[in-house]
């Protein structure tokens, strides 16, 4: 099997996470529906374990109609997913390219027409694409930087493919979940940030459960304009911040400003860095958990299990 790409030194990833940038694999899936054009589309680095030379792939009974079949990639089953037939794309090249990837604790594959290649972007280079009808998109990656006439990229909801492709992957909250009542001091509530859709709605359901009050923010850089807000609200009160936020929970991955980032503003700063920082991220592995730690976070969770995130923030809140 013919290992095309090895995956950048993970420490060096890290470290451009604590600047305010990553990495940026771009590939291509074919014609757009109703045009001739190859548009770009992207991935975060981090969530690529490897990038492969089409294998032999075995195709499974009754297999959902996305899901080409299981690779055997060094002794490991994985399952393949048709990328190009999940977001509509017609490859006329064939598929040639596997993207073995880690994100939310599971390992898959998605078949790709090609890679185009790896770029360095700051976070401030990624706008959010919610509301511009791409349901798998979360944000439009500007590869040149702010010129007038930049290439884009559309950077894929993999929590959203994730769901819609292996739902058993995610554990939402039971119905019939018996949740004791998570008590804030009175006029506080949760901010919680995240840009994907499905994850807002796996953190509002666990938040409701609990009967916390919370305001829910799309990137880090609303969270963060909405922390401003509330600080000068409550010195506008005679009150301090704390009287405002009780606990600050943000994924790492968004545009404009990533989870590292915002946690960083949040501790290097006197008027917030004693209120709690949970990261709940779906870039799961010792490395990033250490890094978490490094810019002050208080906890951190993997996406997506409910009952983890519950007790993440109940054990928070207690010290």
């Amino acid at each position: 099997m013919n290992k095309l790409t090895p995956m950048r030194d993970i420490d060096e990833r890290t470290n451009l996470a604590g600047n305010s940038m990553f990495e940026l694999l771009l590939f291509r899936l074919g014609q757009s529906p109703g045009t001739e054009r190859r548009e770009l589309f992207g991935i975060n680095v981090f969530k690529v374990r490897e990038i492969l030379v089409m294998p032999e792939i075995t195709v499974m009974v009754n297999a959902p109609p996305a899901v080409m079949g299981i690779a055997n990639v060094r002794g490991q089953m994985i399952t393949v997913v048709n990328l190009p037939a999940l977001v509509g794309c017609n490859p006329t090249k064939g598929l040639g390219i596997l993207l073995v990837t880690e994100f939310a604790r599971t390992t898959q594959a998605f078949a790709v027409e090609e890679v185009d290649e790896i770029v360095r972007l700051e976070w401030t280079q990624v706008l959010s694409a919610e509301g511009t009808g791409g349901g798998l998109v979360t944000s439009i990656a500007r590869l040149d930087g702010n010129a007038e006439n930049t290439r884009l990229a559309q950077v894929l909801d993999v929590e959203q493919i994730l769901r819609d492709v292996f739902p058993q992957a995610i554990q939402p909250l039971a119905e019939n979940a018996v949740v004791s009542q998570l008590k804030l001091p009175p006029g506080t509530v949760i901010l919680a940030a995240d840009d994907s859709a499905v994850a807002r709605l796996m953190i509002e359901q666990g938040l409701k459960a609990m009967g916390a009050p919370y305001i829910m923010a799309k990137t880090g850089k609303e969270a963060w304009e909405r922390l401003q807000a509330f600080s000068n609200q409550a010195v506008a009160e005679g009150k301090t911040v704390h009287d405002k936020v009780a606990l600050v929970l943000t994924d790492l991955e968004m545009p404009e400003m990533d989870g590292f980032t915002l946690t960083r503003n949040i501790k290097q700063d006197a008027r917030f860095k004693s209120i709690p920082v949970i990261i709940h991220s779906s870039l799961t592995g010792t490395t990033n958990e250490g890094h978490v730690k490094s810019v002050g976070a208080d906890a951190y969770v993997a996406k997506f299990v409910a009952e983890e995130l519950v007790s993440t923030i109940r054990r928070v809140l207690a010290h």
